[in-house]
């Protein structure tokens, strides 16, 4: 597929999307696969969750709006999903949920020795993150935490 035509595939998808509030999160274009696979990951624009009647919903549109602009000329399969869950935490409510889950802190301190910090996530408020490291708390300046990730615990 030459590279204009898979820009103005996905120009075409993502506005396809805002007129449905959703951001598309990406778009893969599978030429390798007989027929070639478009996959679509979806996000709602105001934070919610993407069900499948949403993907069902979007596949329509979608495959009427590539069929019609004449940018493919083979086979494809649509494939319509959400972007699921993400081991990363980033809204309120990540960190409601999974609240004494393991996670990884990566913290974005340039002078310090210490780039990440392992324990269990106690708390979060708007100026800090508190994680159980042993038996005691840490509480570390939210201007510090580069990125919470979900961890495995280790033996």
């Amino acid at each position: 597929m030459i590279k204009e035509n898979k820009s103005n595939l996905e120009n075409l998808i993502k506005e396809i999307g805002e007129k449905f509030k959703y951001e598309i999160h990406s778009i893969n274009l599978l030429a390798n696969h007989n027929p070639m696979t478009i996959q679509i990951i979806l996000k709602k624009i105001d934070g919610k969750d993407i069900t499948i009647d949403d993907c069902l919903l979007f596949n329509e549109p979608v495959m009427c709006a590539i069929n019609s602009s004449n940018l493919l000329n083979c086979r494809y399969v649509l494939e319509i999903s959400s972007q699921g869950v993400s081991d990363e935490l980033t809204s309120n409510r990540d960190f409601k949920t999974f609240k004494g889950f393991p996670v990884r802190v990566e913290l974005n301190q340039n002078n310090s020795k210490i780039k990440n910090l392992n324990g269990l996530l106690y708390e979060k408020s708007n100026d800090y993150l508190a994680i159980n490291i042993k038996g005691k708390i840490q509480k570390i300046p939210f201007n510090e935490v580069s990125k919470v990730i979900l961890a495995t615990i280790k033996d």
